[in-house]
Parts: C-alpha cells; sequence; structure tokens
C-alpha cells in the first residue's frame, strides 16, 4: 500500500503502483508522484537512490523506462509533459525511513487533522518509533519532543538549512559525484551575505 506522502490522490496512487517496479528495477526509489493539471498535465516524479544522490542521467533513465510502460499502460487520458527529478535539497519527506535517515535536521509536518489543536509542527527530526515520527518543537520556552503518527502527516519536508546543505555536499562528494574544484572560486568571492 502506497502511503498518502508519495502518492495523494487516486490516479497518484494508480500511476504509482504502474511505475514503482519499473523504477526499483533500475535501482531507484520512489519518492513522490503527483499529476498537476494546469494548462497542461505534468506527471511529476521524483525519485532517488536508495542511500541518496541521484544524478541527471539516472533521471533520463527513470524518463525513458517511464514514458516506455505509460504508453503500453496508459493510464492519463489527456496528453502530459512527464517531469523526472531527484528530491533536493529541501526534500520532501514522503517514507517513516526519510524520517530516520535526517534525525537531527530541521523539518516542517502538517497533519491532516488537528492535534493539540495545531496542524503545522517545525523542528529537529527525533527519528521514528514504530509508527510514530518524533519530532522536538519548542512549547512555553521548551524544548520538548512529541511523536506524530506517521498516517496524521499530509505534508512533511525539510527546511533549508547551513547543516543540510553541507551534509547533502558531504554526501554527493562521499558518493564521488562532486568535483570540489568546481566550488573553490564560488567560495573565495562571495561573501556571506551573498549566500544567504
Amino acid at each position: 500500500m502506497t502511503n498518502d506522502l508519495i502518492a495523494k490522490a487516486a490516479i497518484d496512487r494508480r500511476l504509482a503502483e504502474i511505475i514503482t517496479p519499473v523504477i526499483e528495477d533500475l535501482g531507484f526509489e520512489l519518492v513522490r508522484i503527483r499529476l498537476m493539471s494546469g494548462k497542461t498535465t505534468t506527471l511529476q516524479i521524483m525519485a532517488d537512490k536508495p542511500e541518496g544522490g541521484i544524478e541527471v542521467d539516472g533521471c533520463a533513465e527513470i524518463s525513458n523506462a517511464v514514458s516506455a510502460t505509460l504508453d503500453v499502460e496508459d493510464p492519463i487520458l489527456d496528453s502530459y509533459a512527464l517531469e523526472v527529478s531527484s528530491p533536493g535539497i529541501d526534500r520532501p519527506l514522503t517514507r517513516l525511513k526519510d524520517f530516520a535517515m535526517f534525525e537531527g535536521y530541521e523539518a516542517k509536518i502538517e497533519t491532516s487533522e488537528l492535534i493539540d489543536g495545531r496542524r503545522r509542527f517545525k523542528g529537529e527530526l527525533a527519528g521514528v518509533e514504530d509508527d510514530e515520527v518524533l519530532i522536538n518543537i519548542e512549547e512555553h520556552g521548551e524544548i520538548i519532543t512529541i511523536g506524530l503518527k506517521f498516517d496524521w502527516l499530509s505534508d512533511a519536508k525539510l527546511v533549508l538549512t547551513d547543516d543540510l546543505i553541507k551534509e547533502m555536499l558531504r554526501q554527493r562528494k562521499a558518493a564521488g559525484t562532486l568535483n570540489e574544484d568546481e566550488f573553490d572560486e564560488i567560495e573565495a568571492d562571495g561573501s556571506e551575505e551573498e549566500k544567504k
């Protein structure tokens, strides 16, 4: 069963059923899928490697394989544009394991129902316990840890912080996908103010 954070609408869940095996066969994971209708219909697929760090060629590989599968299955009535992307640094958190993986980083979480009179929570992720996401929030000047059932969540994403950016660069460097020489010049001539 696909969680709502990965695929919200019924059509998204149907599409997720079709494309998840295709993406997984290529060695990637589906992070999120949305069929957006506007002037043109766009199918947005967010994918990643299990250990993180999908590259442009990985997105292209997924795009080709998914296009071929959807041409056969044909679940979308209108013509549509397919967009395959990485989750980005301030990524959506759509799976229980995401909350465990990014423990210690700041996140914004929204719930579908009011929990203690509120729907929005912002704080540091404190891991996962059974089916609950733990988050440290400030309450009356004190930091408390609360547990939110994964099923209650309607939206969750990482907050862009310096620590998060450093960690993502470290991961990419470790994976051998980042050439640090490309960044030296940028670091040298940018003041702190410009970087924000």
